[in-house]
């Protein structure tokens, strides 16, 4: 039986039909990574341990035993989520040889479900960027297209996916940093409600916005991993305690009578016109598969993208100051002084992109500025919170463009941050607001590159959210379309 593109199910069914042993899966996957790291996608590959793992599952396959419901099952994971004893980097120099002691809740469970994993994806520094072009240890590559970006910041995770170097790989979303590279790539992102997955064991950017979530390449994949890794954690206060939804049962419900938003601020200028063609293809499937669409309006989250740059750096201001160079972490060897080690190991140990957001928040806090700027903006972010809250008492779901355009060349918006900005337009509100949201495949344009459609909730709606996409993506096959 072929490896490739396998789904969860498909590697359960392998596995206990003895179609092939799991050490011959993940030595499939361990070769493929290999053979593509011109990609980048990887930071840290776990060969040893990958390899030790699928012999304890062939041993249980051979006793009998019943797997667990991801064992066997070879993933990777975000390079900004910690394992126990495997370097932590954040793609960073200032982490280049930190090893985390502890692991992240998120892959706690998923090692408990028997999930085993490849390695560390590659990211941008410290999830900060859209491109995945800042990150210490160079750029990744778009497995559609090698001269173009993969999107971020979790860019290695999505081209991870679509090149085949794993069945599935969790990401992490704080204005986008999974729906956006998984768009770019062609594949399905999705970003869980804030609060219903536990951030313990993440490296925090953000933390009021910061959410771990899958990375996939079917709706039904994200469904059963987010099973996995949601509900409540005593180790994380923001994690809400609410009961977890069986997110399988209602995927193969029709959607006849769902009421779907259209916010017309997402379909405004801007937005590339192969993008609006297969937004509006997509629309009419919807709609052919019963659902009711609606234009409805969201005039604040206009204003989304100004409230995220100045909430986002606020924080990462604040979240950064433990990276000192005296506990743990890179440390300049040409400090002379205690002031020389704090400004010395910033500055050598910190990318550009880091730096410029550090400067950014330490400004919007400071005495004069926190009431002109930070206050302002927590303000505006309540009203999208509010506007959001309205709207869902209208409709069940909103469908809009993932991203304005498909991914861009390398090095074409680095020298522009403001450009580059703008390429999480789309996400970032969902965040500010603490929605769900996912992204998946609706077509592709000329040059063949994925064309991404966003499906936003209400917090707490990923089963409805789920079923949508999951009707969506069974009607088309553009999730079966893989780079050549």
């Amino acid at each position: 039986m072929p490896f490739s593109y396998l789904t969860i199910s498909q590697v359960a069914s392998g596995l206990k039909n003895k179609d092939f042993s799991c050490v011959e899966l993940v030595s499939y996957y361990l070769k493929k990574i290999t053979e593509q790291q011109d990609l980048n996608a990887f930071i840290t590959v776990m060969a040893d341990e990958a390899l030790a793992d699928a012999k304890k599952v062939d041993k249980k396959i051979a006793s009998n035993q019943e797997l667990e419901v991801l064992e066997g099952v070879p993933i990777s994971i975000k390079d900004l989520i910690l394992i126990k004893g495997i370097k932590a980097t954040a793609s960073s120099k200032i982490l280049a040889d930190y090893v985390a002691p502890y692991d992240a809740t998120v892959v706690k469970r998923l090692k408990e479900a028997g999930a085993i994993i490849l390695g560390k994806n590659n990211c941008d520094e410290f999830a900060m960027g859209s491109s995945n072009e800042s990150s210490a240890f160079g750029a990744v590559l778009n497995p559609w297209d090698k001269t173009r970006v993969p999107g971020g910041s979790s860019g290695g995770s999505a081209a991870a996916v679509a090149a085949d170097l794993g069945v599935f790989s969790i990401g992490t979303d704080t204005g986008g940093s999974i729906r956006q590279p998984a768009a770019l790539c062609g594949v399905v992102g999705l970003k869980p409600s804030y609060g219903r997955v536990s951030r313990y064991g993440l490296i925090a950017m953000t933390s009021s916005l910061d959410q771990a979530g899958p990375i996939t390449r079917s709706v039904e994949d994200s469904a059963l991993v987010l099973n996995v890794i949601a509900g409540p954690d005593n180790y994380d206060a923001t994690v809400v305690n609410k009961p977890v939804e069986n997110y399988l049962a209602p995927l193969s419900q029709n959607i006849k009578g769902l009421k779907i938003g259209l916010p017309k601020e997402y379909f405004a200028a801007g937005i590339s016109a192969e993008v609006s063609l297969a937004l509006k293809q997509a629309i009419k499937k919807i709609e052919e598969l019963g659902a009711k669409t609606v234009e409805v309006s969201l005039p604040h989250t206009s204003y989304a993208l100004a409230v995220y740059y100045i909430i986002m750096p606020a924080e990462v201001s604040s979240n950064l100051a433990r990276f000192d160079g005296i506990r743990y972490g890179y440390q300049s060897k040409v400090a002379k002084s205690l002031n020389e080690v704090y400004q010395k190991t910033k500055a050598e140990g910190f990318g550009a992109e880091v730096k410029r957001r550090l400067i950014m928040g330490t400004y919007v806090l400071s005495a004069g500025y926190q009431e002109a700027y930070y206050q302002q903006a927590r303000k505006v972010q309540s009203l999208i919170s509010r506007e959001y809250a309205e709207v869902f008492n209208q409709v069940d779901l909103l469908l809009t463009p993932t991203t304005p355009a498909t991914a861009f060349k390398l090095g074409e918006k680095s020298a522009d941050p403001l450009t580059m900005y703008l390429s999480d337009i789309f996400t970032v509100s969902a965040n500010i607001a603490g929605l769900c949201g996912i992204s998946i495949p609706a077509g592709f344009d000329k040059n063949n590159l994925p064309i991404g459609m966003q499906i936003l909730g209400a917090p707490w709606a990923e089963a409805t959210m789920l079923r949508l996409a999951y009707n969506f993506q069974e009607a088309t096959m553009w999730h079966k379309k893989h780079p050549l």
